[in-house]
């Protein structure tokens, strides 16, 4: 990793990383009174996700909020660079950047996790682990509420960017917002998707009856798993019963008219405790993608990024956190 000088974060009011005292994983907590967020911070030899899939950056370990928990450790084994060892509300940047152009031992680049190897002339797999060759340089800069980052990216075949992404808690709210700008400063377009996974586990309640996903539009899903396990149901998807340990559902596209873009809007509600959070995006989804196992409930809302050298993208999500009377 590029290392900051010391001077230059202590002069900008940049985090210096800390570890946790016992697992030794950069981290730091925010809250705003109502809610209190634990991020996992980026960082090559000590960070807890080292994985060349998912985003480094606003990687959140734990957010509670009126004693309701909604993030958590929802996989079984845990490996730094395993590609889905990974908690919170966090985003991919789908498709690589110049790996099909690439020989074996070539670079490419992949948006929030920096330049990999090419090891093969296999097929790009986001489960698979490459070569991580540069990270780019990341700065990290915190307040009580909040967390900023920024990764910066001297890529390979003309493909560079700087990646900024704050994670906020709104003053007096029960609030969460993400806030993204994707510039690119290479010679090249980058055409690219990004999607958040939003690996939801609300007061560890297990994916089935006690969970309900509801959309901002019509819904509709005959794929992978679904069967008996569950349906979807005008605006919703209902479970019919509890996913035991191995099972999966999935859709590649909830939306029942898959010619428009849809609005990013959904919950997500614990039927036993009450909790529920809201999402809301300022861009339309493009796709939206859901997939769920035993231990998380995830919609995954697609954007489509089309960035001509020298251009910007920005887009937020909010996360409205609440709290239903329970029947």
């Amino acid at each position: 990793m590029k290392i900051i000088p010391s001077s230059f974060l202590i002069a900008f009011g940049l985090l210096a990383v800390r570890a946790h005292p016992d697992a030794g994983f950069p981290e730091t907590v925010i809250s705003n009174g109502l809610v209190t967020a634990k991020l996992l911070l980026p960082d090559t030899e000590k960070g807890y996700y080292r994985g060349t899939r998912f985003d480094w950056a606003g990687v959140i370990g734990s957010l509670d909020y009126r004693g309701h928990s909604y993030f958590g450790q929802w996989f079984e084994k845990y490996d730094p660079f395993l590609h889905d060892a990974i908690m919170g509300p966090v985003d991919e940047f789908r498709e690589p950047l110049g790996f099909d152009e690439a020989k074996p031992g070539e670079e490419f680049v992949k948006i929030g996790v920096g330049t990999l190897r090419k090891p093969d002339n296999g097929k790009y797999s986001f489960s698979r682990k490459y070569e991580h060759v540069d990270p780019g340089v990341w700065k990290v800069s915190k307040e009580k509420d909040r967390v900023a980052f920024r990764q910066d990216l001297e890529g390979v075949n003309g493909f560079s960017y700087t990646y900024e992404k704050t994670v906020r808690l709104a003053s007096g709210k029960p609030l969460l917002i993400l806030e993204h700008r994707l510039t690119n400063n290479g010679t090249r377009p980058i055409r690219t998707s990004t999607y958040n996974h939003n690996f939801f586990m609300i007061d560890q309640e297990p994916t089935g009856p006690g969970i309900l996903t509801g959309f901002a539009f019509e819904v509709d899903a005959r794929e992978r798993g679904f069967g008996n396990i569950a349906h979807t149901k005008g605006k919703s998807i209902v479970y019919e019963r509890t996913l035991q340990k191995g099972e999966h559902v999935f859709s590649e596209d909830l939306r029942a008219a898959k010619n428009a873009p849809a609005p990013y809007s959904f919950t997500v509600e614990n039927r036993k405790t009450g909790a529920g959070v809201r999402v809301n995006g300022d861009k339309p989804v493009d796709t939206m993608v859901y997939w769920a196992c035993s231990t998380t409930a995830c919609p995954e809302p697609y954007l489509d990024l089309s960035l001509e050298p020298g251009m910007s993208a920005d887009w937020q999500i909010t996360y409205e956190f609440y709290e239903n009377p329970v029947k």
